[in-house]
């Protein structure tokens, strides 16, 4: 059988990650959680270690910064859930990554396509889990965490406004593929995609 995805997006501690975990913890089965965050700083790094003591035992934790696609890849078909958390946070690492290149047209246009090119990889390896077959009978679950980056005030830096375009354009194409997405707001989760 297939791998249903869900996708889980909502504004910063909106209870996002709850939501979800209550979701995976209540399905049998080996669970892995693919952690995107870095812990560049001792305030990121307390926030990291509240994450894992609210998971608990019971889950594979695999650090990934940047190539979650392959990551995934090596995961879904041994496990029966898989959480990607999140989305924005992999945006943001591959946005550092490429701080280097020079300011202006050229650098945005090259730090677009890069991201460009990590989404595009991340949409094909997600429609490849959706529609792939895997060794087992059993139904995996894939849930993927994103922030909603979009609602507020126009950021007034050039770089601020391409991390939200961005994400946007990210979370748009994700939400595409999903079986099913939520929005959560103050902890309330609201179905707005799926059965």
């Amino acid at each position: 059988m297939a791998v249903k995805i869900t996708f889980v997006i909502g504004g910063a501690r909106s209870g996002k990650s709850s939501f979800v975990l209550n979701q995976a913890m209540g399905i049998d089965g080996p669970k892995a959680y693919i952690a995107t965050a870095e812990a560049l700083d001792e305030e990121m790094a307390e926030r990291i270690g509240q994450h894992k003591d609210d998971r608990g035992t019971g889950w594979d934790t695999h650090e990934e910064t940047v190539d979650i696609s392959g990551n995934l890849q090596n995961l879904i078909d041994r496990y029966s859930v898989v959480v990607l958390d999140c989305l924005t946070l992999w945006l943001s690492n591959i946005l550092i990554r490429t701080q280097s290149l020079p300011t202006g047209q050229a650098g945005t246009e090259h730090r677009t396509q890069t991201v460009e090119d990590g989404i595009k990889e991340l949409t094909v390896t997600l429609q490849e889990v959706k529609n792939g077959q895997r060794t087992t009978d059993d139904l995996s679950r894939l849930f993927i965490v994103s922030n909603e980056v979009g609602m507020g005030i126009v950021p007034e830096n050039e770089l601020a406004r391409e991390f939200r375009d961005l994400a946007g354009f990210l979370n748009q194409k994700v939400a595409e593929i999903a079986d099913e997405v939520y929005m959560v707001t103050a902890g309330i989760p609201v179905r707005i995609k799926g059965e």
